[in-house]
């Protein structure tokens, strides 16, 4: 799936729950402005926000992700991992986080597996989000912080953090060379 179908699952789903931009962006708490960028002009959030979309539209992560059932065991190949969302810090800036997800095609699951790229461009606007739930990550290479609420903790290849995500934190890369994580996050139902 290209990334640019994100904004459109949403819109479906909105429709399908009778459910306008506006109020999307009243019961999330995002901006209408947000909102309105996300949908049209494909705008591509941090997982807070997506997170916050998904559990308005009583839906799980994976949804914008995938809709194929699977069996089990999911097994994904490191030479098939595709690249399945690019966040953007804003629009018409360059992409700051590669995001591969490691659960496509396992619409039963309860957590959301990613191998993450995080570019030198993800340490410029470091916005804190908060969402439901937990996440896991270790440091595959390069060096990263971690924003989380007060304090900051720089971690690298072979590191890991553990964290409630409810508390308001932000991930990006330290230095100027790309850094690679892999993260799991858990969002309650």
């Amino acid at each position: 799936m290209k990334t640019d179908q994100i904004g459109h699952r949403i819109q479906q789903l909105m429709t399908q729950r009778k459910i306008s931009a506006e109020t999307l962006a009243e019961r999330t708490g995002l901006d209408p402005k947000f909102v309105a960028n996300l949908l049209e002009e494909n705008v591509y959030p941090s997982l807070g926000p997506l997170l916050k979309i998904a559990r308005t539209l009583g839906v799980r992560l994976g949804t914008f992700l995938d809709d194929k059932v699977s069996e089990d065991p999911l097994v994904i190949r490191r030479a098939e991992r595709k690249q399945k969302l690019g966040m953007l810090r804003e629009k018409e800036s360059p992409t700051s986080m590669k995001f591969y997800s490691l659960g496509v095609g396992k619409t039963d699951r309860h957590m959301e597996p990613f191998f993450v790229e995080l570019l030198p461009e993800s340490s410029r606007s470091q916005q804190l989000s908060s969402h439901e739930g937990e996440e896991f990550i270790v440091v595959y290479s390069g060096q990263i912080e971690v924003v989380f609420g007060q304090n900051t903790h720089t971690l690298e290849a072979g590191d890991s953090i553990y964290y409630n995500s409810i508390v308001p934190h932000y991930v990006s890369c330290h230095g100027r060379h790309t850094a690679a994580i892999y993260a799991v996050l858990f969002i309650p139902e």
